[in-house]
């Protein structure tokens, strides 16, 4: 009989990418991969997260959860929680092995190598760390995209963020490696791939001869057979005039970007050590609307970073008003230990983040409906993801998530870009109708 192992994933699209990839290790050995919440795995891998001391809860109670599914399995604990605090994973029950965010590629052999009752650590000084690891995924269990992970690391050292000591300098997945590993994703049938990393906008500086993301997004965007490449997030001062270029004409580049701003207060973002300003953010948006007016600004803001008085949250609040993304991520702020902020005076109240939280959230919801009314009655490409209680739901390049009646039973076209009409926007959800009249093509998914 194989062996079984179970993958949970905690955190970003970057550990997702790597639990594929550690999951594709593991089948190539034989294993079967089976469901976390299966008792009888033989290996369980947990890939933690630590950007919040939420995250670090949540990634020991996947570890202690999977110690009782299997007091006998072998547990192996891996990502950024297992870099930045091995210590505090080794005490907890179960665990025999301790892999940081380095020499994953090794993991089925580190695991084969271990005796039942022992434990090891491999976890190397990642701030040492100058080569990016090769983790070759291509298929993505339960996704109808693909994501594909083309750097690590990372070089800003926000005041906020462990990110940085939990992932070691930034380090870009060569040109060569990435196109052959978007030609294989396309291959296995995926229709859009999401190019992913740590600190994306920090692609190729580190390459001899250096390049930039907007050069290797032309090229993962030629490959054949792929419909949709979409960036999963850069910062307002990495956007060049040529990323701007393919967002507006070309057709597999979606029309959407994930900018992070994490304050409207100039003050509080040279307190976060963050490298652009307000100003910086509002050029960009408004260079990129410009050109493609349909365009999906999407954004990250952490509300009660320490020393945001009342007023600076209004000025926050009034930004975002008015330069007016269409979804809004709110994050309270979480002192990390290790971070410059952590010792800073001026600690916002919980119960003022949380106040500050729902404000923002409240107009994201305003945002995305004006939003997502100005395509009623327009016909759209959907990417259909899955069927939902007799409703098809996907996204369109702009990722508004539509969903239509199925078309009939057992003839749901899953992954595959589809025409649609949308016809109304009601408490939060896009809902659309199949227009098979519609002349439709990849590249004019906007519709008319």
């Amino acid at each position: 009989m194989n062996k079984r192992v179970a993958v949970h994933t905690l955190g970003c699209k970057v550990n997702q990418y790597d639990s594929e990839a550690i999951a594709a290790q593991f089948k190539a050995h034989g294993y079967e991969v089976v469901d976390f919440n299966q008792a009888g795995a033989d290996v369980y891998i947990i890939n933690t997260c630590t950007v919040t001391n939420i995250s670090d809860h949540k990634s020991r109670q996947m570890i202690r959860r999977a110690h009782r599914n299997n007091p006998q399995a072998k547990i192996v604990v891996v990502g950024c929680l297992a870099q930045t605090n091995p210590e505090q994973v080794k005490a907890l029950p179960g665990v025999n092995l301790i892999v940081g965010t380095d020499k994953r590629s090794r993991i089925v052999e580190l695991v084969e190598q271990i005796g039942r009752h022992g434990q090891g650590v491999m976890v190397e000084d990642i701030l040492q760390v100058r080569q990016f690891e090769e983790l070759n995924a291509a298929a993505f269990e339960g996704r109808t995209r693909a994501y594909l992970k083309i750097q690590d690391g990372c070089n800003q050292y926000c005041a906020y963020c462990k990110v940085p000591y939990a992932r070691g300098p930034s380090r870009s997945r060569p040109a060569t490696s990435v196109i052959e590993q978007a030609a294989h994703i396309a291959k296995q049938g995926y229709r859009e791939i999401v190019l992913t990393g740590i600190h994306l906008g920090g692609y190729g500086q580190d390459l001899k001869p250096a390049t930039s993301l907007s050069e290797i997004v032309e090229q993962v965007a030629d490959v054949p057979n792929l419909q949709r490449v979409r960036i999963s997030s850069v910062d307002p001062n990495e956007i060049d005039a040529k990323l701007i270029d393919l967002v507006a004409n070309h057709p597999k580049v979606c029309r959407h970007l994930h900018i992070p701003l994490q304050s409207g207060s100039d003050q509080i973002l040279k307190r976060m050590r963050r490298r652009c300003q307000t100003a910086d953010f509002r050029r960009i948006v408004e260079a990129v609307r410009a050109q493609v007016p349909e365009v999906a600004i999407t954004t990250d803001v952490i509300v009660g970073f320490p020393g945001e008085t009342p007023d600076l949250f209004d000025q926050t609040y009034a930004f975002l008003e008015d330069t007016a993304p269409c979804k809004i991520h709110v994050f309270p702020y979480s002192a990390r230990e290790g971070t410059l902020a952590y010792s800073f005076p001026d600690q916002v109240p919980k119960q003022e983040k949380e106040r500050r939280s729902r404000a923002l959230t409240a107009l994201s919801d305003q945002l995305a409906f004006a939003y997502h009314q100005k395509f009623v009655n327009r016909t759209v490409g959907v990417l259909v993801e899955r069927e939902q209680e007799g409703m098809l739901v996907g996204h369109t390049d702009n990722y508004i998530q539509v969903a239509l009646p199925a078309v009939r039973e057992g003839d749901l076209p899953i992954g595959e870009i589809i025409a649609a009409r949308i016809v109304s926007v009601t408490n939060g959800q896009v809902e659309g109708i199949l227009d098979s009249g519609a002349n439709f093509e990849v590249g004019t998914e906007g519709g008319a």
